[in-house]
């Protein structure tokens, strides 16, 4: 059974940082691009970063760009994504993603909450 769950979310305050987590089991984790997602309230689900099979490829929305860190964890069935600098714009539901091909796996997100 394949499952994605992602962990590390919480209240941070502006300029705070947090490290999200994704465990991933029941699929060959190695073989999937995995992506980091967020989704505001009343707004469309956004891409964040993204990162190759093997890791040494990653990608960011231009507004992570230097703020995040996406990296994986092969022999952990793991990926992270560091988060400094949080802005109250980045405040969302952020969903763990694998893929490969036409398979497409979610997670079921982790709220992060940016207050002061």
């Amino acid at each position: 059974q394949v499952q994605l769950v992602e962990s590390g979310g919480g209240l941070v305050q502006p300029g705070g940082s947090l490290r999200l987590s994704c465990a991933a089991s029941g699929f060959t984790f190695s073989d999937y691009v995995m992506n980091w997602w967020r989704q505001a309230p009343g707004k469309e689900r956004e891409l964040v970063a993204s990162i190759s099979d093997t890791g040494r490829i990653t990608t960011y929305a231009d507004s992570m760009k230097g703020r995040f860190t996406i990296s994986r964890d092969n022999a952990k069935n793991t990926v992270y994504l560091q988060m400094n600098s949080l802005k109250l714009e980045d405040a969302a539901v952020y969903y763990c993603n694998a893929k490969l091909g036409n398979q497409d796996y979610w997670g079921k997100g982790t709220l992060v909450t940016v207050s002061s």
